[in-house]
């Protein structure tokens, strides 16, 4: 009983970020902008970003090969390793002769990063152009995000953390025949050397129902090689 409600809450929730989604295609339907998404880190980003890339589908984006070509630029950004963190400063700040050059331009700053208070206050301070900041568990409001930016023109963050996320998300996917298919989210263990729990959230499994639904999907779909993700797989 518990599992069917926590399903049903779930649907709840990405039937609502749909509904902005189309409000989204809505506002763009007259033009055809382009998306720019840059992903620092695992595979767990990795997966993030092919659900962020499935949004923007819907909504009504295409997709750009270089920043400067993109009406949207995201970079989900990596917290683990101290490279990855500079690197992502390093390209935001570059980035700041096309926001002059396009005004219009939005910049979105997703991921492990963007969950740590600091990280956010750092952005806010020394890159003011961005547009969009928001964390691991904000993802599944992307589209209600995006849509506020665009109709406010206000910069937002969000750092809440997700209790799970919805099932339903749309993916699009980097590659036809090989596939990430998340199992669980976050971490329980509280290592002293790791970030992860404090980024990712506490742990959280999908339902068996789900894994399987989506992995017979990727069969159906012609993927030969499916790998399981997950803080904790076995």
């Amino acid at each position: 009983m518990e599992t069917n409600i926590k399903a049903e809450a779930q649907v709840n929730v990405w039937a609502e970020q749909q509904c902005f989604e189309k409000q989204v295609q809505s506002l763009l339907e007259a033009g055809s902008p382009k998306a720019f998404v840059r992903t620092y880190g695992c595979q767990q980003n990795v997966s993030d970003s092919e659900k962020l890339s499935g949004m923007l589908e819907q909504m009504g984006y295409s997709f750009a090969d270089r920043p400067e070509d993109a009406d949207l630029i995201i970079f989900n950004t990596c917290a683990v390793r101290e490279h990855a963190e500079q690197r992502v400063f390093g390209n935001v700040g570059a980035l700041k002769k096309l926001k002059e050059a396009n005004p219009k331009m939005i910049i979105a700053l997703c991921g492990c990063m963007m969950q740590q208070k600091h990280i956010v206050q750092q952005i806010k301070k020394s890159y003011p152009y961005v547009d969009l900041v928001f964390g691991t568990g904000a993802l599944p409001r992307f589209p209600e995000l995006l849509f506020r930016v665009l109709t406010e023109g206000k910069h937002l963050s969000d750092l809440s953390l997700a209790e799970n996320m919805p099932e339903g998300m749309p993916v699009r996917r980097d590659s036809a025949y090989k596939a990430w298919l998340p199992v669980m989210h976050g971490c329980n263990n509280f290592c002293t050397y790791c970030i992860v729990p404090y980024v990712r959230g506490r742990e959280h499994s999908r339902a068996p129902a789900y894994i399987l639904h989506e992995a017979e999907e990727l069969i159906h779909a012609g993927t030969k090689e499916i790998t399981l993700l997950g803080q904790h797989v076995n």
